[in-house]
């Protein structure tokens, strides 16, 4: 998970106009994740301020990834993509060189 973590921070340094969410599954517990220019923050926890401490354990699976426009609105969230399962999201990856 670091290293699709990392990949997806590359990802939205390139494409600033979007905002990813990530769902993960972490043992038995769900997590999100913001991403937003290059910048990981756990949505329902405490996130490190050291950057080089990753958000999610290395064990962590991807459940889905949505795609969002920036700025990122909770009351009105304008999707570009939702629910991406992580075949879909090694394919976003890939077409953006990351």
């Amino acid at each position: 998970m670091v290293e699709l973590l990392g990949r997806l921070e590359q990802y939205s340094r390139r494409f600033p106009q979007e905002v990813l969410v990530l769902e993960a599954q972490v043992g038995d517990q769900q997590e999100q994740v913001m991403i937003f220019k290059g910048i990981s923050s756990l949505l329902l926890g405490a996130t490190a301020f050291d950057p080089d401490v990753p958000v999610l354990p290395d064990a962590a699976v991807l459940v889905s990834l949505d795609r969002l426009r920036s700025p990122y609105t909770p009351q009105q969230p304008q999707y570009l993509a939702q629910g991406l399962t992580p075949d879909a999201v090694e394919t976003l990856l890939t077409a953006a060189g990351c």
